[in-house]
């Protein structure tokens, strides 16, 4: 039973196996999401979508779609190749997720959402589970919220991650949708009160591993996503402060021996340094020098020829200040 007391956000573009690979040095115990991956990409791309690393374990792939056939045969692949669980996106409010009906709009349509849970609990023994928001548009009371829950609680989901926000799902871009709307936690809380049987998650406007602990008096799991893309060290600290674990905290420069080997392994295997490094921009944030460290990965990274050992002169320029 995987424990989600914390877990790292599914964000577009960011959280892919290079990205996840670079945060499980930090913490053996956060849960790892995919980016957001649509039943299309899958079942008629080109590209490896579902690839992850043996140590990314746990990890949960992020599946967009509404057809149940589709969702359930994604399903069935990721559970063969050893995906933990599986996540249902009903919290994106890109007009471009819309047109493809799946993501925030899908909280009108629970019924749809519960058919999805059902055909794809019915093809893999992993668990099922739901990403929404508290509402959308003008359906924003609790007794909106608590009807999408139930309904899909009934069809077989037993955790419900809940960004604490409402989505406009027309006038407000995705990046608006991230902070414009107020967060509402008392909502999410509420709805653990309602469904004490449930797993509740809360997602939204959460900085720190203290705010963490917080919520974690009211609910389930805290999700986190810009804040540790930018500031990625605090997973370092997330097993002992979070699960109370007595581990010795890893210092980054042996997260960066780790990934140096990393990097040089993926370049081995046809890959690029900057592929992986990109992700690690924010490593030294809060050191004296960590402008310099970003600048230099952003400047060398990407040359042909570079290899892992970037990753080092980049810290050069910190260490020289410590």
């Amino acid at each position: 039973m995987i424990s989600h007391k914390l877990s790292v956000a599914p964000m577009l573009d960011w959280t892919d196996r290079h990205c996840r690979y670079f945060y499980r040095q930090m913490s053996k115990r956060t849960v790892m999401y995919t980016e957001m991956v649509t039943t299309g990409a899958i079942l008629f791309g080109k590209g490896d979508y579902l690839g992850f690393n043996d140590e990314e374990h746990p990890v949960v792939l992020q599946l967009g779609g509404s057809d149940s056939q589709a969702m359930a045969e994604c399903a069935k692949r990721a559970a063969d190749l050893g995906y933990d669980e599986i996540n249902i996106n009903v919290g994106c409010p890109s007009d471009r997720v819309q047109n493809g009906r799946f993501g925030a709009c899908l909280m009108a349509e629970p019924a749809l959402v519960g058919e999805c849970v059902n055909e794809m609990k019915a093809v893999v023994d992993i668990p099922i589970t739901v990403k929404s928001r508290i509402g959308i548009d003008d359906q924003d009371s609790y007794e909106f919220l608590h009807r999408f829950i139930d309904t899909v609680k009934q069809a077989g989901c037993e955790h419900f991650i809940v960004h604490a926000r409402k989505a406009w799902l027309s006038g407000l871009s995705p990046k608006q949708n991230r902070d414009i709307p107020p967060l509402d936690y008392n909502r999410v809380y509420q709805v653990k009160q309602d469904f004490a049987d449930l797993e509740v998650s809360i997602n939204g406007g959460i900085t720190t591993l203290e705010q963490a602990n917080e919520h974690l008096q009211h609910i389930d799991g805290v999700m986190i996503g810009r804040e540790i893309y930018q500031n990625p060290y605090m997973l370092a600290l997330a097993d002992n402060t979070l699960w109370g674990d007595s581990n010795k905290i890893i210092s980054r420069e042996e997260v960066l021996a780790c990934m140096v080997a990393y990097t040089n392994r993926h370049i081995e295997q046809g890959g690029k340094a900057n592929h992986v490094t990109r992700h690690m921009l924010g490593l030294c944030n809060g050191l004296p020098g960590a402008k310099q460290f970003r600048r230099y990965l952003s400047e060398n990274a990407h040359l042909p020829g570079t290899r892992g050992e970037v990753l080092n002169q980049a810290y050069q320029l910190v260490a020289e200040k410590l």
